[in-house]
């Protein structure tokens, strides 16, 4: 699997997410005006693409989930996808063959008819145009797409994946209209065409405007008349005066984890007109090693590390508790999450057995250490929080470490080329399975780029679990996994985000976009 770029920032206190489709029947998507008024939401990312072959941004992927529909959706709250642009879907005989049925009069925003035709199109189009951050690696398992008729799709897949189903659901089976995009190039006038609940009039660095689409057939009812996007660049100052100027209704996706704090506590909040709104999340920090290194590539310098980390220090000094502490590669809320770290490094830092970890490597001086930060990618706490963590280490008196932070593209360049013994990934889900936090991380061409190697995961762990279509029995393969992870720590996992929304009052709904899943959807927004 190649690396791509679902790598994100700070917790989502820091860098607000959502959820997913709604699950709650059928419904059309009314006349063009939709329900309610217009809402302006602001964040900090960028919108990097408006084809769905060629984004894996979560800016990108809010876009492609409101405007595109997928053949199946993950109802509010819920980890189990359910049919959207399909009237069912299911396996065929094991978990290799999966076949869909489409809903009756689907049209794409334009007036085309949706039928079979455009989903195979989709798909193999995504495959064949293999954008270096577009959706390829979920989609990497399809064999072949036959279309019986209209209404049906047949994938066949080369291996068992039981989570095909979840892959789909997510901005990955976004459906594009053959007559509008090319087959083997990306389209680059900014424009998009999809049969989701909204249309995108016009998009530009500053905000991009969506109107409902009168022609959306599907679960979604929408509770406002269109959404004004504004786009703040990593400007998170600016994301919290427009709110506070109201400029925007809602802050979603960049507010730094003080701000978060003080609107929590402010008693002035209540008395702005100003909510803040919390839910759960699955984007996840590690600290990674890269076994290759000639410091870190001894398994008892990282199990030194892994006694002396505090997470609950960095949680509550840098992320204002905006985060909580993970203690396994699989967080919580998750299938499966257990909390192997916990249970083989203890949950407080413990000096005497990280010495005793460096001594049966035979490491016999103090170990110097760089850790590597990108502020740009991960946010501008992740260099604090760097900077504590080495602290951390020094004050055991085991360890000479200090912090070097590059810029993204430097960064990238550098993990690939194996330059960098110690350094950040944060990770947000593709899909809430715990597939999605193993299969990507171990093997070859995995996102992490470590050089960590271990067949009993790759040769049989991740093929097991994935072709598992019954996922409540692969818990037990799925603690295996993780117990295996802490025992030779690649990663070292450090915090789970939070997700939080700051909104005018006026605005309800967002407690329905706030979940596990990774998609903010506009529709369950309402302005009074």
């Amino acid at each position: 699997m190649k690396a791509h770029n679902k790598w994100l920032t700070a917790p989502l206190a820091a860098g607000l997410s959502a959820a997913l489709l709604s699950g709650c029947g059928t419904e059309t998507g009314g006349d063009a005006g939709g329900q309610g008024n217009a809402v302006r939401v602001g964040m900090s990312d960028e919108v990097l693409a408006t084809d769905p072959a060629a984004g894996y941004d979560p800016g990108s992927w809010l876009l492609f989930n409101n405007v595109f529909q997928s053949l199946l959706a993950f109802p509010k709250g819920g980890t189990e996808p359910e049919p959207e642009a399909a009237q069912k879907c299911g396996f065929e005989g094991g978990s290799k063959v999966y076949s869909c049925t489409l809903r009756d009069g689907l049209k794409f925003s334009n007036g085309n008819p949706l039928t079979s035709k455009d989903v195979k199109f989709s798909f193999e189009r995504a495959l064949k145009i293999d954008a270096p951050s577009g959706p390829g690696p979920l989609l990497s398992t399809i064999d072949s797409i036959e279309t019986p008729d209209e209404k049906t799709v047949v994938f066949t897949l080369k291996v068992p994946d039981a989570t095909f189903p979840s892959k789909i659901a997510s901005g990955a089976g976004s459906i594009v209209d053959h007559r509008e995009y090319q087959a083997d190039a990306l389209r680059t006038d900014g424009k998009a065409v999809g049969s989701g609940p909204y249309k995108l009039d016009s998009i530009s660095d500053a905000e991009a405007v969506f109107s409902v689409n009168g022609s959306y057939k599907g679960t979604a009812k929408t509770q406002n008349k269109g959404v004004t996007l504004k786009l703040f660049g990593g400007d998170r100052k600016g994301l919290s005066e427009a709110l506070t100027n109201g400029d925007i209704d809602v802050a979603y996706r960049g507010l730094a984890a003080g701000d978060i704090a003080a609107l929590e506590t402010s008693a002035t909040s209540a008395h702005q007109g100003v909510e803040v709104v919390e839910g759960s999340s699955a984007e996840v920090q590690h600290l990674v090693f890269n076994l290759k290194d000639p410091v870190v590539g001894k398994l008892g310098v990282r199990k030194a590390i892994a006694y002396l980390v505090d997470r609950d220090a960095l949680v509550e000094d840098v992320y204002k508790s905006t985060a909580t502490p993970l203690y396994s590669i699989v967080p919580a809320g998750i299938a499966g999450h257990n909390t192997a770290f916990f249970d083989a490094y203890g949950g407080r830092p413990d000096p005497a057995k990280a010495k005793a970890a460096l001594r049966s490597a035979g490491v016999k001086d103090k170990v110097k250490l760089t850790l590597w930060s990108t502020p740009s990618r991960y946010g501008p706490a992740t260099d604090q929080e760097f900077e504590a963590i080495a602290k951390q280490l020094n004050d055991s008196g085991l360890f000479d470490a200090d912090v070097k932070s590059v810029e993204i593209e430097q960064y990238e360049k550098d993990v690939e080329a194996g330059k960098y013994g110690v350094y950040v990934k944060g990770w947000v889900p593709d899909y809430p399975d715990p597939d999605n936090f193993t299969g990507p991380f171990f093997g070859e061409g995995n996102v992490l780029g470590n050089n960590f190697e271990n067949k009993r995961i790759t040769g049989t762990l991740i093929p097991k679990t994935a072709a598992a279509a019954e996922r409540a029995t692969t818990e037990a393969d799925f603690a295996e996994l993780q117990d295996l992870v802490a025992e030779h720590v690649p990663v070292l996992p450090l915090w789970q985000g939070k997700q939080y929304a700051v909104a005018k009052e006026t605005v309800t709904g967002l407690e329905w976009t706030l979940d596990s899943s990774t998609v903010f959807r506009f529709w369950e927004l309402k302005k009074a």
